[in-house]
This record gives structure tokens, C-alpha cells and sequence, in this order.
């Protein structure tokens, strides 16, 4: 067997029903998770917040880089308006000194007085090597973009599928697939602690299309390729299991990578595309795979 040879699944021993539980498990209990956050962490049953927590990209807010002996907790305490987020950053070169003791950070606040801000950080001695804000409208504006661009993309998505197969058993099969991808990063990002951010968002962008890519793949070899339905799968396997895999062991490299160094946006973006692209995996050969086998042997009127 060569490094790229993927073994033959005995799909015979599972029921349609048994393929198709674990991955619907799984969604349910994403969903589960983003409502239950819209409800009662990030608003209220009255008032529902955001399914995951948005970052200063889409809240607005103001971030400063500093250099400093402190720890995380006593920077909290040096500012007026409590940070809503330290994070130590790799050591960057425009830093004058950093001292054998000294860290960089990156402190993010809800505030959008910069001014004050930087004038705190000063008067605590610490080394300031770079401030930003972002108002709350420009973060609006950044949420609204961001939330119509993935929706334009999955409706795209979506009618180019059901475009291409005509029938709505396959084509339902790549919907859910995808949407599938997309919810069960989103809930891990709640778990895990990892902000919506323009970053995080192109990750979602990404899993659409891997996601389509896979189902695509699978569900034309099944249903126009020649051979048994087992020959068919195994084929789409060979190429889209070993596809996968190999994006989601660079991803996780990168994530890896990302986060010795402290670069913070890029191991929260590879952490998205590796839940994601396991969640594809599962939803492709199991969820998608199993509706399938319904359409082609026991469906009727299709």
C-alpha cells in the first residue's frame, strides 16, 4: 500500500440510518451550541445576540501594541476601561529594547477613546509600538458585508448544484453537506474561545468550497462514472479523502506554527479550516454517502 492509497471501506455492514446519525448528531448539537450562546451568553431569550462572538473587526473597538515586564493580569489592572483581550505577540523588530524579562502584547479594548487609551499605557511605563480603532459603524458595516458575502456564496453555491444535478435528492446531499461544514466550526469556535473576524470569516469562505469540492467529486462518480455504486465511492475516496487530508495536515501545521509564535488571527484561521475540514470528511462519506445510497437503490419517483 503507497502513502496515498486509501483502503476500502466495508460501507455493506452500516445501515443509511447509522451512516447518517453521526453526522446529524453532530450538527444538532453545533445548533444546539449557537443558540444556546445567541441565548445566554451573548444576549437573552427577550433579546437573542450573535451565535458567536464577534471581534473588535465587527464590534469596533481599539487595539494597542505594547512592551512591557507585566504580566497579563497587571496590565488589566493598569487601565481604566478593562481590556477585553491580552494577547503576547512574537517580538516584533520596531520594538526599542525588549528585555530579557519583557513581552509584547496586543490589548484590545471596547473603547474607542485611542487617546486615553495610549496615555494609560504610557504612564504605566510600558513600551508602545502601535495603536489602531475601529469605530462601531465601520464595524457594522464590516459584520453586515461579511455575514451577506458568506450567504451570497452558499446561495451561489447551492443553485449551481442544483443546476448541475437536476435531481433533489444528490443535490440536497451537497446543501447539507456544506452547511453541515460550516456550523460545526462556528459552535467549536464558541468552545474553544475563537472571535468572528474578517480572518476567521474567509476560513468559512474556504470550507464552502472544499465542502463542494468533495460532495461534487463523490456524487459525480456515483451517479455518471461507470462501475458499481462501491467501485464509484472508492474511486472519489482515493482522490477527495487524500485532497482533504493533505489541506487539513497543512492547516494544522500552520495553526501549530501560528501559535508558537503568537500570531494570533492566523492559528485561529487554521484551527477553523482543521475542524472544518474533519467536519467535511464526516459529512461527505457518511451524511452525504449514506443519502446517496437511499437515492440509488431504494429511492423512487427521483
Amino acid at each position: 500500500m503507497n502513502a496515498f492509497e486509501v483502503p476500502e471501506v466495508d460501507y455493506d455492514q452500516y445501515t443509511n440510518r447509522q451512516l447518517a446519525a453521526v453526522p446529524l448528531a453532530v450538527l444538532a448539537l453545533a445548533i444546539l451550541i449557537l443558540v444556546g450562546w445567541s441565548l445566554f451568553v451573548s444576549g437573552s431569550v427577550a433579546s437573542p445576540g450573535a451565535p458567536v462572538s464577534p471581534g473588535i473587526d465587527f464590534t469596533g473597538g481599539s487595539e494597542l501594541t505594547v512592551v512591557t515586564s507585566m504580566s497579563k493580569a497587571e496590565i488589566d489592572d493598569e487601565f481604566d476601561t478593562e481590556p477585553i483581550s491580552v494577547q503576547q505577540a512574537a517580538e516584533n523588530a520596531e520594538a526599542e529594547t525588549v528585555g530579557p524579562n519583557e513581552n509584547q502584547y496586543i490589548v484590545r479594548f471596547q473603547s474607542f477613546d485611542t487617546q486615553s487609551l495610549r496615555d494609560q499605557a504610557q504612564s504605566a511605563d510600558m513600551q508602545l509600538l502601535s495603536s489602531s480603532s475601529t469605530s462601531a459603524t465601520f464595524g457594522g458595516d464590516n459584520q453586515t458585508t461579511a455575514v451577506v458575502g458568506v450567504l451570497i456564496a452558499f446561495a451561489g453555491m447551492s443553485a449551481i448544484v442544483f443546476a448541475l444535478f437536476r435531481s433533489f435528492v444528490p443535490s440536497i446531499a451537497v446543501v447539507v453537506s456544506a452547511f453541515s461544514d460550516i456550523v460545526i466550526p462556528l459552535a467549536a469556535m464558541n468552545v474553544l474561545g475563537i472571535e468572528l473576524s474578517l480572518g476567521t470569516v474567509a476560513a468559512l469562505l474556504m470550507l464552502i468550497g472544499y465542502s463542494v469540492d468533495s460532495d461534487i467529486l463523490l456524487n459525480n462518480h456515483i451517479l455518471r462514472r461507470s462501475g458499481s455504486f462501491y467501485e464509484s465511492v472508492h474511486r472519489a475516496m482515493e482522490t477527495g479523502v487524500t485532497m482533504t487530508i493533505t489541506s487539513l495536515s497543512a492547516m494544522a501545521v500552520m495553526a501549530v506554527v501560528a501559535s508558537f509564535f503568537n500570531i494570533q488571527l492566523m492559528a485561529s484561521i487554521g484551527t477553523v479550516l482543521v475542524i472544518g475540514l474533519a467536519a467535511d470528511l464526516m459529512n461527505t462519506y457518511m451524511l452525504n454517502l449514506s443519502l446517496l445510497r437511499w437515492y440509488k437503490f431504494e429511492g423512487v419517483n427521483r
